[in-house]
């Protein structure tokens, strides 16, 4: 059972690119434990920002020293970073084109108990509407580690959301990653199948379960891994629509403006089938651990599986 969550493995790519360049800037809102990088700030105090419980601050702030040459991520609990600094991360990122990567912590339904006061379920719409800002949920650590290790190669914005939890492994080290292109993960490799998932972040392990557990059943599924929400890999979609019966996506967000409404849009202009959504309801949401949260709302292996039995079984 992994115990190293993608926030870890943010710091300590962060670390290990740090040594050499010190143009690469951290900046917090009183989150550097929460975003476990304390490590950070402890060795390089000097390209460390501490900006307190002020997260519009802390937006603008690192859009300025951005401005100034340095390559920015700003970390804050994604419920807060992008409801209360919106603005700042609409006009001092997006619209001024600053090389910050806004990084949202404990994502999703991550602070469980505490409610939806904490819940982060409207993120991925409210920075996909963003011109120029991209939007990255990756899945594991090691997905997480490539994205990082890309977005320090390049100058524009970026928000990622990741877990507050460790989430179980879906790659290894040697994982092939391309940004902005999705990973395919399939339990065998065939020319049709029954059904894709399209999904991401934290859902992608439950995803795989769900097609491994399908495959003994002799229904095959894929998987398509789209960490990279905004810009969506059209052509990973459209190959899964062309190769399966449906299409299932599978998002910790709200139903309107994530993961899901991106592959609807595409798919009824460019390949037009059935898509089953799963999200988050439009509604106040149950209080507990995101585990049980998923299971309630049939987001995790079993109830995936369970809607792509019941789809096909439709199908006939």
């Amino acid at each position: 059972m992994n115990t190293i969550t993608n926030r870890q493995a943010i710091c300590d790519v962060l670390l290990t690119a740090a040594e050499k360049d010190r143009d690469i800037v951290v900046t917090c809102s009183d989150s550097r434990g929460s975003a476990s990088l304390a490590p950070f700030a402890d060795r390089f105090p000097k390209q460390f920002v501490e900006l307190g419980i002020a997260e519009q601050n802390l937006v603008t702030v690192s859009a300025g020293l951005a401005a100034m040459g340095k390559k920015v991520f700003a970390a804050s609990p994604a419920s807060f970073l992008s409801t209360r600094s919106y603005e700042q991360a609409k006009v001092d990122v997006a619209y001024s084109h600053t090389n910050v990567t806004l990084i949202g912590i404990s994502g999703g339904v991550s602070y469980g108990a505490l409610g939806m006061t904490h819940h982060s379920c409207q993120d991925i719409a409210a920075m996909a509407a963003l011109p120029g800002m991209r939007v990255y949920l990756p899945s594991d650590r090691f997905q997480t580690a490539k994205l990082i290790e890309a977005l320090l190669l390049d100058e524009d914005p970026a928000y990622v959301r990741v877990s507050r939890s460790a989430t179980e492994d879906v790659y290894d080290e040697h994982m092939p990653f391309t940004l902005n292109k999705a990973n395919r993960i399939v339990p065998s490799e065939r020319k049709q199948y029954d059904a894709a998932i399209i999904t991401c972040g934290e859902l992608v392990p439950y995803a795989v379960k769900a097609a491994q557990t399908l495959e003994r059943e002799g229904i095959a599924v894929q998987v398509i891994d789209m960490y990279c929400v905004k810009p969506l890999d059209e052509e990973a979609v459209l190959a899964a629509a062309a190769n399966s019966r449906i299409l299932l996506t599978a998002e910790e967000h709200a139903p309107q403006g994530g993961l899901g409404a991106a592959v609807c849009q595409l798919i009824c202009e460019k390949h037009p089938m059935k898509v089953v959504q799963r999200a988050l309801p439009d509604g106040h949401i149950i209080p507990g651990n995101n585990r049980e949260i998923f299971a309630y709302y049939g987001l995790d292996d079993t109830g995936l599986a369970e809607e792509i039995r019941r789809q096909l079984q439709d199908l006939g």
